[in-house]
């Protein structure tokens, strides 16, 4: 019976090492970080890996909705440049330029102050660059600053709470904020007889799903408690991270 049930365990372990690759049609293939075989995967645990892939995730969901916000709204991109909307994200998103995420457009606000200023009344400027100016810089600063990490690095799961509860309040004010007028001052969701486009919903909802499913796996690594601040999304401050 044990050599039998050895022999079956050999048959099927063969069978996944040879079995084909599921086609690309399929679905979103498993993201993979371009140094998953460098020296310096040594010194990574589990989740410092799993940081690593978060904060890639939710930066490329950042340059989609960024993508998509210009398209809907390109009178604002008109204001920052006439280069075309790819070009436009690909200058805000490479780590090779000088502007360190500081742009005097938006008097170098980051955080929360930026996402603020995208619906201040008073602000005549592009309004799309600070909502995701604010956005990416509050979740770099719970990260610490970093999208690479190590095991002396310490990410703290309050943090990384707080700043998902502020995607949430963000995506509100996108749906919801309106100038004198009444009009959204950034058109994103369309929902009408004519059209149902919630794909804005989904990657926010992806954004704080990645962002939630890390401090918690934190939390309980480090046995830490998180405080869960229960809010009204349409009142609520952004909270401090």
């Amino acid at each position: 019976m044990k050599l039998f049930t050895l022999s079956f365990s050999i048959i099927i372990l063969a069978s996944c090492a040879s079995a084909p690759p599921p086609p690309a049609s399929e679905g979103k293939a498993m993201p993979e970080r371009s140094d998953k075989s460098a020296a310096n995967q040594v010194i990574k645990s589990d989740l410092n890996r799993m940081a690593d892939v978060e904060i890639a995730e939710n930066t490329a969901s950042l340059k989609t909705l960024m993508l998509k916000l210009y398209k809907r709204n390109p009178k604002e991109l008109a204001k920052s440049t006439s280069d075309s909307a790819d070009k436009m994200v690909e200058w805000v998103f490479d780590a090779s330029t000088q502007h360190h995420w500081q742009f005097k457009e938006i008097e170098n606000k980051q955080g929360t102050e930026a996402i603020y200023l995208a619906f201040n009344a008073d602000y005549t400027g592009d309004r799309v660059l600070p909502f995701i100016v604010g956005l990416y810089t509050m979740l770099q600063k719970a990260h610490g600053g970093k999208d690479a990490f190590f095991l002396t690095d310490d990410i703290h799961p309050q943090s990384l709470y707080n700043v998902a509860r502020n995607i949430e309040i963000a995506a509100w004010k996108l749906s919801s904020s309106r100038n004198a007028n009444g009009e959204l001052y950034l058109l994103s969701n369309e929902l009408n007889e004519r059209e149902r486009n919630l794909s804005f919903e989904r990657e926010f909802g992806k954004m704080v799903g990645r962002t939630d499913l890390l401090a918690f796996m934190l939390a309980e690594k480090n046995q830490r408690l998180i405080s869960r601040i229960m809010q009204s999304i349409a009142t609520a401050p952004f909270l401090p991270f």
